[in-house]
């Protein structure tokens, strides 16, 4: 009788205790806010990566813009001139239509004719949007790129 007790307990399924789940848990938990931290800092810095490219874009439509007219849009006109067709290329100079001046943080790009150190100035304000700010929130312009 005894060996039928052994046999039977041998055969029972041994459940987890809640202290073994509760470390479980407690593991994932601390893998997934290390994975959290470190996918956050990568997005940033794509981000910041894709306004410097489309400031370079703009920049260049700019550029496109003085060859043909001999000057830089105003400050009135702004970059919105850059995504209107011509009557002398009969395109626009910058493709995407407005959507193309949005940073990727959703906020329209600055533009400033003439800027301090350069004949006009693109900026991205950045993720939070203000003027300044540093890191991730660094404005992004124009003139540092080049």
């Amino acid at each position: 009788m005894s060996c039928d007790i052994r046999n039977r307990r041998a055969l029972q399924r041994r459940a987890f205790s809640l202290v073994e789940i509760m470390i479980v848990i407690v593991i994932i938990g601390l893998l997934a806010g290390v994975v959290t931290i470190n996918v956050r800092n990568y997005l940033t810095r794509a981000r910041q990566n894709i306004a410097r490219q489309e400031i370079s874009t703009i920049a260049t439509a700019l550029d496109e813009y003085w060859a043909v007219n001999s000057r830089y849009p105003t400050n009135d006109e702004g970059l919105d001139v850059l995504t209107q067709a011509t009557e002398e290329t009969g395109e626009s100079f910058l493709d995407g239509g407005p959507s193309a001046l949005i940073d990727p943080w959703d906020n329209p790009y600055q533009y400033n004719c003439p800027a301090a150190e350069a004949p006009y100035e693109v900026i991205s304000l950045g993720a939070d949007g203000r003027e300044g700010g540093s890191g991730a929130e660094a404005d992004i312009s124009s003139v540092d790129l080049k």
